[in-house]
């Protein structure tokens, strides 16, 4: 469905509430939806929010600990005794 507003859905039902460039509400289909997705987080890169920056550092962005988890994709080589 390309504009789910014109058959009375309400607003909370869709993907895209109050946008940033103009305020109005959108659902945003398959292929606008990574673009969308990709400017959102340019957007939060380039104005240095907090969430902006940990995902430009790979980090967890939600609040989550990462004291003890998430270890795996980050690993250096240690070299073993000769």
């Amino acid at each position: 469905m390309q504009n789910p507003t014109q058959y009375k859905v309400p607003a909370w039902f869709l993907n895209r509430q109050s946008d940033v460039v103009d305020g109005k509400h959108y659902h945003v289909l398959a292929n606008g939806l990574e673009s969308k997705l990709r400017d959102d987080l340019e957007r939060l890169k380039k104005m240095r929010a907090h969430r902006g920056l940990r995902h430009s550092w790979n980090l967890r962005v939600r609040g989550q600990h990462t004291k003890t988890t998430g270890r795996r994709g980050k690993s250096s080589v240690v070299p073993g005794k000769k």
